[in-house]
């Protein structure tokens, strides 16, 4: 049984994928919800779907989060105590895909700001006022890529490393103040985001794939019991089992050999 109570959310990354699914799934359960996204027009339109068919107070908040001027604007939403955060879900974040040395490295240098710097900074945000309640909730959502190395994207399985490894650590430190901090990691999931970071996506057989909407059920309900690490879906619960228990020189090389198998399609 729930034993969930009303709070405000904040969602980054809200205007499409799991993000999106994460704002939808909060404000049907009551949450007033706060949406942060680059695009204005489509956070517009996801707030008044969520007021109409909710009854939620949605807050609209444009924010660039690779640059430190819509981190900080996020920052100072956090931290209003007169419109207090009970979750923050940290969503935003992009890949890019390709041989390191062939990509643009002011592209690999965002994307390291946008998937760690940002969570970061956003997560000591929201902590520090949670703390100082006793209470409240952070999800930083990381990627099935955080178990291992991945050539072909090196940068982006680095990030998303550093996000798992980051969070599993405060997780332990907040639960002393009353915080709980979890992390997800999802595998392939049927978002925007395959297409965004020019992702070979021919090789994923069908029942390798989920949608964003049963990543966010797994997540919140990991979310109730307190969970450290959610993994969504059984296949990739085994799957991350495994790569803990395979010695990374042997992954690494395997997922090499599959990023020139469809390097050569």
């Amino acid at each position: 049984m729930s034993t969930h109570t009303t709070t405000r959310a904040l969602v980054t990354g809200a205007s499409s994928g799991i993000g999106e699914a994460f704002a939808r799934a909060l404000a049907a359960r009551g949450d007033d919800v706060v949406l942060v996204a680059r695009s204005r027009p489509r956070l517009d339109e996801l707030a008044g779907e969520l007021r109409d068919e909710c009854g939620v107070d949605v807050e609209v908040l444009p924010a660039d989060l690779a640059t430190p001027e819509g981190i900080a604007d996020v920052e100072e939403r956090l931290r209003d105590p007169g419109r207090t955060i009970g979750l923050l879900v940290n969503n935003a974040g992009f890949g890019t895909a390709g041989e390191f040395v062939d990509l643009p490295i002011d592209e690999e240098e965002r994307e390291i700001r946008l998937n760690v710097l940002a969570l970061v900074r956003l997560t000591h945000a929201a902590l520090g006022p949670m703390s100082r309640r006793g209470g409240g909730a952070i999800v930083n959502v990381s990627s099935l890529a955080a178990y291992q190395p991945n050539p072909g994207m090196a940068t982006y399985g680095a990030t998303k490393a550093f996000v798992s490894s980051f969070t599993q650590a405060v997780h332990e430190e907040a639960k002393r103040h009353g915080v709980h901090v979890m992390v997800v990691c999802p595998g392939f999931t049927r978002t925007e985001f395959q297409a965004r970071a020019g992702v070979d996506q021919s090789d994923v057989p069908g029942f390798a794939w989920m949608t964003a909407d049963s990543v966010v059920e797994e997540s919140l309900r990991a979310l109730e019991r307190k969970r450290a690490v959610c993994v969504p879906g059984p296949l990739y619960r085994v799957t991350a089992a495994l790569s803990d228990s395979t010695p990374t020189g042997l992954t690494r090389r395997v997922a090499a050999l599959v990023l020139r198998r469809s390097a050569s399609h």
